[in-house]
């Protein structure tokens, strides 16, 4: 793990970087959702985070890429994804007054559906839990100051998704950034826990399915 200056410097640049990137293109373009998911979010997400972690001079598994834990890392991703999966039963019946699938995922092939959401989680968690949790972590030496300052930082980069392509009204976006940052707490207590990101990654897929909510 890099110093604490140095791990303090690099979380503050690439939030900085995502914000104003991220949000011009979320602003100017909408691109269809398997060519930003795939290959647009990869691209401009995961690049960075590599190159700065090639300057920390430190391994890949400092942003969570390893098989250390990998077992305790899905076993934790099932047990919180458990009570996500009934959260998110339950908005979907109170929004539509029933079980209502297709109207969050569209008509889509689960399967296809589900990559999608696997490409988005992979890009957003070693963000993140990977690489920001685990630098802010180091710095603060507190789970929690890290854990909140990194779910704050995932609701705000919500943002222009909520406001510039789903349109949502303020009561409808405030109840969305509220389970956002209900999953960012959980995301960074599983990670805490396994140091394994397929566990922020498979807990993100338990999140959104069986449904995506408020879309």
């Amino acid at each position: 793990m890099p110093k604490k200056e140095i791990a303090l410097k690099h979380s503050v640049i690439l939030f900085a970087y995502l914000l104003v990137v991220w949000g011009v293109y979320r602003f100017l373009f909408r691109l269809p959702e398997e060519v930003e998911d795939v290959l647009v979010k990869p691209l401009v997400w995961l690049i960075p985070v590599f190159i700065l972690v090639h300057r920390e001079k430190a391994k890949l598994g400092s942003i969570g890429i390893t098989f250390k834990n990998f077992f305790p890392a899905i076993y934790f991703a099932l047990s919180l994804g458990a009570f996500f999966a009934i959260e998110g039963l339950l908005v979907n019946y109170f929004k539509y007054g029933s079980l209502n699938f297709v109207a969050n995922v569209g008509r889509a092939n689960i399967i296809y559906s589900l990559g999608i959401s696997f490409a988005t989680a992979v890009s957003e968690e070693i963000v993140f839990r990977g690489f920001l949790f685990s630098r802010l972590r180091s710095v603060f030496r507190s789970f929690w100051v890290a854990n909140i300052i990194t779910t704050a930082a995932h609701v705000v980069i919500n943002l222009p998704i909520v406001f510039f392509v789903w349109k949502m009204e303020l009561p409808a976006a405030l109840i969305y950034l509220s389970l956002v940052t209900i999953f960012g707490l959980g995301a960074g207590f599983v990670y805490a826990k396994s140091e394994n990101i397929i566990s922020p990654i498979l807990l993100r897929v338990f999140w959104e399915w069986p449904i995506v909510l408020f879309r």
